[in-house]
């Protein structure tokens, strides 16, 4: 039986900006055989526009984002597969309204130092998040809570390292 046709539940790669969200959630996704899904693509361009001119969004801006991205997790649970979708989800109230839509989601939040994170920023050039706003993000972000379905992941592991835990902490009982 394909890994996609076991009963995983959907999985949000979470952090600030330049954690790695959309390249380890593309490798935990290919690891579970499961579709992924880059939150980014999910902005309107309004907020594109907004973060382009290095303006952090607001939480009333992120509100139809954050709808949209549980709107995604529960298509694909109706379609019978579990998505992993890359997403911030900064706050308890983001994963909260995420989970509305989804309960079942759980969380991968990608952790690291904001030096480190700093650090890789310089080494990326993404099309609307300017490192400017890494210190808005830290002052915004809710570490995943203990009571929160989901798992902390430390960024300074290797790619693989990250796909095998995250593969290990959500793999069906039994597989």
């Amino acid at each position: 039986m394909p890994l996609a046709d076991k009963p995983y539940t959907p999985l949000v790669v979470m952090g600030v900006q330049g954690c790695g969200k959309s390249t380890a959630g593309q490798a935990v996704a290919a690891r579970l055989g499961l579709p992924f899904l880059d939150g980014d693509d999910l902005h309107s361009v309004s907020n594109k526009q907004k973060m382009a001119s290095g303006h952090p969004l607001t939480d009333a801006d992120r509100e139809p984002w954050l709808r949209a991205i549980g709107r995604e997790l529960a298509a694909g649970l109706q379609r019978g597969t579990a998505t992993v979708i890359a997403c911030s989800s900064l706050k308890r109230q983001y994963r909260d309204l995420i989970r509305s839509y989804a309960p079942e989601t759980q969380f991968i939040h990608l952790d690291g130092s904001r030096e480190l994170i700093a650090e890789r920023l310089t080494q990326r050039d993404h099309e609307y998040m300017p490192p400017t706003l890494l210190d808005s993000q830290f002052a915004t972000l809710e570490p995943l809570g203990e009571d929160e379905a989901g798992i902390r992941l430390d960024i300074s592991l290797s790619l693989d390292e990250i796909a095998a835990a995250a593969a290990e902490a959500f793999a069906p009982a039994g597989h």
